[in-house]
């Protein structure tokens, strides 16, 4: 029993032992776990209260970004609102300037319009008796125009009379030789045999010499001549000299051709430069520039139709001259641009344009005033004369071109262009009459008001100027006139 009684108590007492064991077990689990739980309740509420004082920082952050802006755009609307505020008042202060002196203005204006009014008041008394004045100057001004137009018809009569006159003294005075000069170069040979001698071996010598000259060589059928063809004279005159030296010195090869040519050329040259000093000393022309007188020298060699233009230039020369001095207008101006009237043929083969116009550019160019490049420019009318002088040039122009015996052409070839200038503007339609006037130099075409219009009687008159052109031979140049007129006819009853 007591071995029983001592097993239970140890029973028992391990019972309790294990109770115990568990209970403190128990216990230290438990502090343990609130414990741990008071530590991360603790550290929960740490990081709430971190979280929590981040987010009121960005909120006052955020709080004070919104004063500021809110103050800027405050103060920015405060600004607009002020300049507004200033601009308005400039305005209201522009417009009341304004109307002050809207005000002084008007008050000016009814001051003048008192002045005026008196002054038209005193108007009116002077122009009642002006009135008067009138009446009686009328009867006095009718019997002056009549007698002004007497004189007037007697002035254009006397007039026509003198330009007759003055003409008629000039060609009286001024006695000039004609001489009908050819337009192509014949240079005679001794025989038939020097032909041979000047085409050479193969051609050579005929090719080397038409090349430094410029010049054709022609040589045909023609007994003991070889002719020369050029379209520049002063070219195929060096050409002729050469081709007399060469045949007289009988040495005939491309290096003696080349040689002749080169020397026939620089005393052509000087020749050319004499010549034009010799026609200023002739005609008393001093002080033209340099290129001006190598210029006129080389009118020597220029014809037209068959009349020399140098000695044309200088029988002009003399012709405007006499005119000038009856007329009593400056003698050495009116000869001095008759005198360089025609150096636009000079070169007119190598610039383009009629030689008048190119004389004008020339005349400016080397130094002569506006009244002698005027006369050289408009002695064809292509230019609007500025001048009396630009007038005698042209009168003294046609004079010696119109003189007997000056050109080379017949009166059978003369009326044959006049009719065939008629004809050609006879042939468009519209046209009811043409008439050539001043030796062909112009035509006059009358239309038909119903048929031709004023924009057509323009392109009219330039079709009939390309057709003279295209096909006819002049000299100089030819002025087309449409006239178009429309007559308005009725009768009295």
């Amino acid at each position: 029993m007591p071995q029983v009684y001592i097993t239970v108590l140890w029973v028992v007492a391990g019972g309790l032992l294990g109770v115990a064991v568990t209970v403190v077990s128990a216990r230290i689990a438990g502090r343990n776990l609130l414990g741990k739980a008071r530590r991360e309740a603790a550290q929960t509420i740490s990081n709430a209260e971190r979280d929590a004082a981040s987010i009121l920082k960005e909120a006052n952050t955020s709080i004070k970004e919104q004063r500021i802006q809110l103050r800027e755009e405050t103060e920015r609307e405060t600004r607009e609102q002020r300049k507004e505020l200033v601009a308005l008042e400039k305005r209201i202060l522009a417009k009341e300037e304004t109307v002050d002196k809207r005000v002084e203005t008007l008050e000016r204006k009814a001051n003048d319009l008192n002045a005026r009014e008196r002054e038209l008041g005193d108007r009116e008394k002077a122009l009642d008796t002006e009135r008067d004045k009138i009446k009686a100057l009328v009867d006095e001004q009718t019997t002056t125009a009549i007698r002004l137009k007497r004189i007037e018809d007697e002035m254009v009569e006397n007039s026509e009379k003198k330009a007759k006159w003055v003409i008629t003294q000039a060609i009286q005075r001024c006695a000039a030789d004609h001489v009908a000069e050819a337009v192509v170069s014949v240079v005679n040979l001794p025989n038939d045999e020097m032909k041979g001698r000047i085409i050479g071996r193969e051609g050579r010598n005929i090719r080397v010499l038409e090349a430094a000259t410029g010049i054709n060589c022609i040589i045909d059928d023609t007994p003991e001549a070889v002719i020369l063809s050029g379209f520049d004279p002063v070219r195929r005159e060096i050409a002729r000299i050469s081709l007399e030296r060469l045949i007289q010195d009988g040495r005939i090869h491309p290096a003696r051709i080349e040689e002749v040519v080169q020397k026939v050329t620089e005393e052509m040259n000087q020749t050319i430069k004499e010549n034009g000093e010799r026609a200023c000393l002739d005609t008393d022309i001093h002080g033209l520039h340099p290129e001006i007188v190598k210029l006129l020298g080389r009118l020597t060699y220029r014809t037209s139709y068959g009349q020399n233009v140098l000695r044309h230039s200088m029988e002009v020369c003399h012709l405007a001259g006499l005119m000038a001095a009856e007329l009593g207008l400056p003698i050495h101006e009116a000869k001095r641009a008759a005198l360089i009237h025609d150096i636009g043929k000079a070169i007119n083969h190598e610039v383009e344009g009629s030689h008048a116009v190119i004389g004008h550019d020339l005349a400016k160019r080397y130094g002569e005033n506006e009244h002698i490049a005027n006369a050289i420019g408009s002695h064809h009318a292509e230019m609007e004369q500025s001048s009396v002088i630009a007038v005698l040039v042209q009168a003294a122009d046609a004079l010696s071109a119109a003189r007997p015996g000056a050109r080379r052409e017949t009166l059978e070839t003369y009326i044959k262009r006049l009719e065939q200038l008629e004809g050609i503007a006879d042939g468009f339609s519209g046209v009811e009459k043409s008439y050539a006037l001043q030796a062909g130099r112009e035509i006059r075409v009358a239309v038909y008001p119903e048929k031709v219009t004023d924009a057509e009687a323009s392109q009219l008159a330039r079709d009939i100027a390309r057709k003279v052109e295209s096909e006819m031979t002049y000299p100089g140049q030819i002025k087309v006139t449409v006239i178009r007129e429309t007559r308005a006819v009725d009768t009295a009853k």
